[in-house]
């Protein structure tokens, strides 16, 4: 049995891990150990003293001990961070095999069994989160297997999420080894180029997640020939290149951030597209631009919805579905009849089934036919291990509106 500081969990509570899930929540504890260091690592036992898992604890989160083993003979030691870096380049290796990127999810958190660490690859470097005190404590040491294993240019630090904060620690980004990134890499994904800030870029710079996404949705933007398309939360407005690519003439990009709005412009640029001619950059509110469209009677042949996580915790669900109701039915009253509609939550709390009832209510409300064309989840270099299915926090649909 492991010397590590035990946490005793109180009777009944044992289940989650038996069934292999990751996360300890303070509620669940029976008794804490007094030597443990926050940040430490401590094992976890069943009220009568079974062994359940080790992980690291910190006392001041919700989430009190994130587990990294459920095997008690496996120590964590740096062959177990290296081994664990090792499994999850295996895994991308069999993804790059089959995609044409240069853009791609290193290490996935608890998707890779490292909780709280997020690895992105954006060509010659890495950008890098640690998203709660386990991880940071620990950030010297994986910096150096990062670099060992991977050999990247540089490695920058993007911790800077508000997620942070609940683990108690401060924001931080900057250059962790190797040299800066430049302000832009320009990078590749299935032949489209796009122009990448991950130094100040939103989460590290791209929606990583959206690869297998936009491939699809290119598919189906082909079908609508010299369409009009209407990105809201563009971001950097990579759905909308897709759609130039795929042949329709215009795209009206909507974003509350004018640093993103001019990336998409430049994005259109070096792929071809005179953004002045071919794109519409619109900077305000979505659910404000897209009343005042469906007052001015614009219609678009698709709308593609990708907005922020709109519920972060059990109690914004109702609220968080009403958002998503309304975004879905004016963007429905903005389509063209035989229109297309491509939809996406990225809140973990927002089921695939509740998120397909939304849509049903926005129809209801719409007095439109919606059919389901395809299902869309995140790529799989964001995987969702089947003990944690809070890992499956995007998912999305392909409808026709007629």
């Amino acid at each position: 049995m492991s010397s590590d500081p035990a946490v005793i969990l109180k009777p009944g509570k044992a289940k989650a891990l038996q069934n292999r899930h990751p996360w300890v929540f303070s509620g669940a504890v029976a008794a804490w150990p007094e030597s443990a260091e926050a940040g430490g690592l401590v094992q976890v036992l069943s009220h009568d003293g079974r062994f359940l898992g080790r992980g690291y604890l910190n006392r001041r989160s919700q989430i009190s001990v994130r587990i990294l083993t459920f095997d008690p003979q496996e120590a964590i030691d740096p062959d177990f961070w290296l081994n664990r870096l090792d499994r999850a380049a295996a895994l991308r290796q069999d993804i790059t095999a089959t995609s044409k990127t240069d853009m791609l999810r290193l290490i996935h958190a608890e998707g890779d069994g490292l909780p709280g660490l997020i690895v992105d690859r954006y060509g010659d470097w890495l950008a890098v989160q640690f998203l709660t005190l386990g991880m940071d404590s620990r950030k010297a040491l994986l910096t150096e297997l990062l670099d060992r294993r991977f050999q990247p240019a540089g490695i920058w630090e993007r911790s800077d999420t508000d997620v942070r904060r609940l683990e108690g620690l401060r924001s931080e980004s900057g250059l962790l080894s190797g040299e800066p990134p430049p302000e832009r890499l320009v990078l590749q994904e299935e032949g489209i180029r796009f122009a990448v800030d991950i130094r100040k870029g939103h989460k590290t710079g791209f929606y990583l997640d959206q690869r297998e996404n936009r491939l699809k949705a290119k598919r189906w933007f082909h079908s609508l020939g010299e369409g009009r398309l209407l990105n809201a939360f563009s971001y950097t407005g990579a759905f909308g290149i897709c759609a130039l690519t795929a042949g329709l003439s215009h795209v009206t990009q909507i974003d509350s951030s004018a640093a993103a709005l001019e990336l998409a412009s430049e994005n259109a640029r070096i792929n071809g597209f005179d953004p002045e001619s071919r794109t519409t950059a619109v900077s305000g509110d979505v659910f404000q631009v897209l009343r005042t469209f469906r007052d001015e009677r614009r219609r678009f042949d698709a709308v593609v919805l990708d907005p922020p996580k709109l519920a972060s915790n059990r109690g914004q669900i109702i609220p968080a579905s009403r958002g998503y109701k309304d975004l879905n039915l004016l963007a429905m009253q903005l389509l063209r009849p035989g229109g297309l509609l491509v939809t996406f939550s990225c809140s973990g709390l927002i089921g695939p089934d509740l998120f397909q009832k939304i849509l049903f209510a926005a129809a209801l409300d719409a007095k439109r036919s919606v059919q389901i064309l395809d299902w869309l989840n995140q790529g799989p270099d964001h995987p969702v291990p089947l003990y944690f299915p809070e890992a499956h926090y995007l998912k999305g649909f392909v409808c026709r509106v007629n």
